[in-house]
């Protein structure tokens, strides 16, 4: 699975919970930048991760859109390892792993 993750400096953590969890390409867009609003999503795009305390609203607007045109799942999620852990758990494996 080739997941593009957007928002967030450094995301180490995340990137270590998307392999453990079968993700085999992980691409990352900060999102700090004007230019990534002119990027489209890679055409290989399994599934898109939204970082959502370091995106605008134009941002995420934006690929949120791209993605639902091309009927790719999005996660969106705070930039937290166990929080993307749950929300990729519920979109992916149908179970309950938060309380």
């Amino acid at each position: 699975m080739s997941v593009l993750v957007i928002g967030g400096d450094e995301i180490t953590p995340i990137k270590a919970v998307l392999k453990n969890l079968g993700c085999s390409k992980i691409t990352h867009w900060d999102g700090r930048r004007e230019s990534v609003n002119h990027k489209d999503i890679p055409q290989n795009t399994s599934c898109l991760v939204m970082l959502t305390n370091f995106l605008n609203h134009n941002t995420m607007k934006k690929f949120r859109n791209e993605a639902k045109k091309k009927e790719i799942p999005i996660i969106c999620t705070k930039r937290s390892a166990s929080c993307l852990y749950c929300e990729f758990n519920k979109m992916f494996c149908n179970k309950e792993c938060c309380k």
